[in-house]
């Protein structure tokens, strides 16, 4: 089903990468496009769609290349309210000197080689390759946690029964988008216009070569898909230096995880339509009904060790016959995680989706499908090959289809037949390296959960009260996460907001750089309000607010500054093996360090989200928007008091409540 959202949500509605064309990506296989076989589970639930699925994939727009000097332009706004005047002068120099210099030479450079390569964007293999790079562990620093609501109907919240339906329900959706059946992602500005059949039966017959720019004549605008082709059979592989993506379409093996053991079955049959619901069901009661205890060297620990250390630790698995059993592993269509836990609190839940016991989960997957003992579902996704605007739209889908067309009732027998022979359990041969670094990888796991703290709290006043005083929501929150960090720590810090740029062919992520001199001047100023008037705070919330706009409108259209200087950085050390000294400026690696990384989460389907910061001293800060509430899930792995934020961020939003309502601070 397609979304559908105003003109101001468009920046969380964007955020998709597609399937991008360097060497990191292997693919084999067709995506099967057969009809139902016979004996085979016939895809019910998705609604196929009359527009193909990629039917705007080839005419979308493509990316564009900001102009160097606006870049500059942006990155000197960003740079001015963290810096003194005296270092202020010294990166506006060196900021001036790269524009008027080799940054020219090096922004040519990058329009030629775009100009050549009008399949993809500038952007998508640095980014892709920019985090294969990074070597710490997805675990706790770039995987993202999303949670499901609630089955609503309560008696299929079992663990069995929604295990069921939500791996069905998967299945139907991998199905729905290699036949193309799946509808076409697109935001509609007027969907009670153009979000019909009407509109559908005549787009579709549009050629696909222009098919967006006649949509967008309807306020109609089709996102990037190109990320769906990686969300299934795909694993990210430890290599020295950099890792790869490895992709394999002709799987047809779901992996499944409890107590640290490894299971298969194939879950496609050879034609790739589903096996039939009743076999689903009876395999996966068997597995639950496994009795094996957890390994003494559980081997899923290796994912949450630094990367080059698990690179090394997999040759040598590799080496001592783990051929295929590993192949089995990192080319299932996805990992299923059957947990032993049960959820205490939502805060358990959210470490529980983030990181887990350690033992069961395959973190290097493209997906894992947690499910809890109680019922409670969730997806912990490597974030290297997509965006989390592709698992949201597949989590929507999944969640409709699985509570809708439920597969399998509560209680439901199933179907007489010898699941021991369909599931096939993975064994490993370990020698004496092996086992030790199994040991160490599950020492230094538990190090990194010591560390970690995170805490959902929620503050009673929300989207409806911000707007109806005529000021940005998102505005407001992110100031306030200035005002907090500023109150407790008296600096002011570069902040991170991730917003989607998949309006355009591949086009992944941009950042919007939430710290401006206008935020800073606020922060400042509601620390003594009382040296300021009601109507000179007020005023500068509504700068902050127009600013903020502003910052969403330019990331949003490709106009942000954060993903071409990083282009022309990658550029100037693969081209020209130097690299000026606008990179080697300190206030350069300082921006870098956000300390404040955020991100807006939104679906109906969502109960909540958690991320990781992106520096080890940072917070990583999900929110969610409602009409009357704003939620925040904060996560810490450094020794900030994660309560004393909590109680600093509270009382930033409540003085910026009070002075849109026009009444006096009094603390």
């Amino acid at each position: 089903m397609a979304l559908s959202r105003g003109p101001g949500q468009l920046r969380f509605v964007l955020g998709r990468l597609g399937r991008p064309p360097g060497r990191s990506l292997i693919v084999t296989g067709d995506i099967s496009r057969d009809t139902e076989g016979k004996g085979g589970s016939k895809d019910v639930g998705l609604v196929p769609s009359i527009v193909p699925t990629l039917h705007y994939q080839d005419s979308l727009p493509r990316l564009p290349i900001p102009r160097l000097e606006d870049t500059i332009t942006r990155y000197l706004r960003a740079q001015k309210p963290l810096l003194t005047e005296d270092q202020f002068r010294r990166t506006v120099k060196f900021a001036r000197d790269f524009q008027h210099g080799l940054g020219r030479e090096l922004h040519d450079m990058l329009v030629f080689q775009d100009q050549h390569n009008q399949h993809t964007s500038y952007i998508s293999d640095i980014w892709l390759n920019s985090y294969l790079g990074r070597r710490n562990p997805p675990a706790f620093n770039m995987n993202v946690g999303l949670a499901f609501q609630p089955d609503p109907k309560a008696e299929c919240n079992d663990q069995l029964t929604r295990a069921t339906n939500v791996t069905i329900s998967i299945i139907r959706f991998l199905r729905a988008f290699r036949t193309h059946t799946l509808e076409p992602e697109v935001l509609h500005l007027y969907p009670e216009k153009t979000d019909t059949e009407f509109f559908k039966n005549f787009i579709r017959w549009i050629p696909k070569s222009y098919v967006c720019q006649m949509a967008a004549m309807f306020n109609v605008y089709p996102m990037d898909m190109s990320q769906n082709f990686r969300l299934f059979s795909t694993s990210r592989l430890p290599k020295f230096a950099r890792d790869t993506l490895l992709t394999d379409e002709r799987a047809k093996h779901l992996l499944v995880l409890r107590n640290g053991n490894f299971y298969i079955f194939n879950i496609l049959q050879s034609n790739g339509t589903m096996i039939q619901t009743s076999e689903i069901h009876s395999n996966l009661k068997y597995i639950l009904s496994d009795k094996s205890p957890l390994p003494d060297f559980p081997l899923a620990y290796l994912t949450t060790e630094k990367r080059d250390t698990w690179a090394q630790l997999r040759q040598e698995l590799l080496a001592n016959g783990n051929q295929e059993a590993l192949k089995k592993v990192e080319t299932a269509i996805f990992s299923l995680c059957l947990d032993d836990l049960v959820v205490q609190d939502i805060d358990h839940f959210s470490q529980i989706m983030l990181y887990g016991n350690g033992h069961n989960r395959w973190f290097d997957k493209s997906f894992n499908l947690i499910l809890t003992k109680d019922g409670s579902a969730a997806i912990n996704f490597e974030h290297s090959w997509g965006d989390v605007m592709t698992v949201l739209r597949f989590m929507k889908e999944v969640f409709q289809d699985s509570t809708v067309a439920h597969a399998v009732q509560p209680d439901e027998d199933s179907v007489a037949m010898d699941a021991s022979s369909a599931v096939k359990k993975l064994q490993f041969h370990l020698n004496d390296s092996l086992r030790v670094g199994i040991t160490n990888a599950r020492a230094n796991y538990d190090a990194a959960v010591r560390a970690f703290s995170v805490k959902l709290v929620q503050f009673k006043e929300g989207k409806y009260f911000l707007k109806k005083e005529g000021v940005s929501p998102d505005a407001m929150i992110q100031l306030a996460f200035q005002m907090a960090f500023l109150g407790l720590y008296g600096q002011v810090v570069p902040s991170y907001e991730p917003c989607s740029t998949a309006a355009f062919k591949h086009g992944r992520t941009e950042v919007i750089r939430p710290t401006s001199i206008h935020t800073k001047k606020c922060s400042l100023a509601f620390q003594e309000p009382s040296k300021h008037s009601m109507a000179e705070l007020k005023d500068m919330l509504y700068k902050c607010s127009t600013y903020h706009v502003q910052l969403i409108k330019e990331a949003t259209g490709g106009q942000g500054f954060d993903r071409h200087l990083l282009a022309l950085q990658i550029l100037a050390d693969t081209e020209k093996g130097c690299l000026p000294n606008i990179f080697f400026d300190s206030a350069y690696n300082q921006l870098n360090h956000s300390f404040i990384f955020s991100r807006h989460l939104f679906n109906p389907t969502l109960n909540f989200g958690a991320c990781m910061p992106i520096v080890p001293d940072g917070f990583g800060i999900a929110y969610f928007v409602q009409d009357d509430s704003i939620t925040f899930n904060i996560t810490s792995c450094s020794d900030y008091n994660l309560q004393d934020f909590i109680r600093s961020l509270k009382m930033s939003l409540e003085k910026i409540v009070v002075v849109l309502k026009g009444e006096p601070i009094t603390h």
